[in-house]
């Protein structure tokens, strides 16, 4: 089955992680900017980074036929730096309207704290003025419930952001509802120790149903699986779910997500 992986990090994978997710049916991926691994100190160590998502991963994807597409930001965990975050988001202009860019992502909070909420608002003040969508990384573990509802909060104080044009990810059972009963997207990441695995997924798709709501391996630096997205389509099945209902979620939703930006392309398969 096709299937787009709609949040990884491939700028922290091999080559051969490409091969292997192009053979179990990946055609696309989306990958949103995010933390290096250390905090970066400096405007110029983003531009580059955006120059790498923009130029170099496009066609390292292309060597095994997956197509590729990015979202820009300073992301949560270096948002505490306040004057860096805001030379950051004035940079974004330069590469918003480069192909394959699909909005201002993933951006929202960590720590919960007051200069991430800052940072956050100034980001979605920039998406408003460009018309841009918008990817939203939740908080982790006992974090996510509070930082979930500052988030739905905040993007609610306005009305020049719809919800449809909103994804909120790494929703969990205790967070899922706050998405969807509001009206926006949701993602669910598929971790091998946290977040959601393929069993727990799969539950939430049976109590909340499928609409709006997509999956992803947000394969990092970290413990995450590049092939998280079959091991889902494999339990869907296992469950006895059509293929119908499987690659409206693995597929088809976030086509329908990703269509609302004006830059998007893409080829479907032969």
């Amino acid at each position: 089955m096709y299937y787009i992986d709609p949040h990884v990090h491939m700028v922290s994978r091999t080559t051969d992680d490409y091969e292997r997710m192009a053979r179990m049916g990946c055609v696309a991926v989306s990958e949103p900017a995010f933390w290096a691994g250390f905090d970066r100190g400096t405007v110029d160590g983003f531009r580059d980074y955006f120059r790498q998502l923009t130029g170099f991963e496009p066609k390292r994807a292309g060597w095994s036929g997956i197509q590729h597409y990015t979202w820009l930001c300073i992301n949560a965990k270096e948002a505490e730096n306040i004057p860096l975050s805001r030379e950051v988001i004035a940079m974004i202009p330069e590469f918003i309207n480069t192909p394959g860019v699909l909005g201002i992502g993933e951006i929202g909070l960590n720590k919960n704290t007051p200069n991430e909420s800052t940072i956050f608002r100034e980001h979605l003040d920039l998406a408003a003025k460009l018309q841009e969508l918008v990817l939203i990384h939740t908080p982790h573990l006992q974090d996510k419930y509070k930082g979930t509802r500052m988030i739905v909060d905040m993007l609610q104080e306005r009305s020049d952001i719809p919800p449809h044009r909103v994804c909120i990810d790494h929703v969990e059972e205790h967070t899922v509802r706050l998405a969807v009963e509001n009206g926006f997207w949701c993602g669910m990441t598929l971790y091998p120790t946290t977040k959601c695995t393929p069993a727990r997924a799969a539950d939430i798709i049976e109590q909340y149903g499928d609409e709006r709501i997509m999956v992803n391996s947000a394969g990092d630096w970290g413990p995450s699986n590049p092939l998280a997205v079959p091991d889902f389509i494999q339990e869907m099945k296992r469950r006895g779910h059509s293929d119908a209902k499987i690659r409206k979620i693995v597929y088809d939703n976030p086509l329908a997500f990703f269509r609302q930006c004006r830059r998007f392309e893409f080829t479907p398969p032969a």
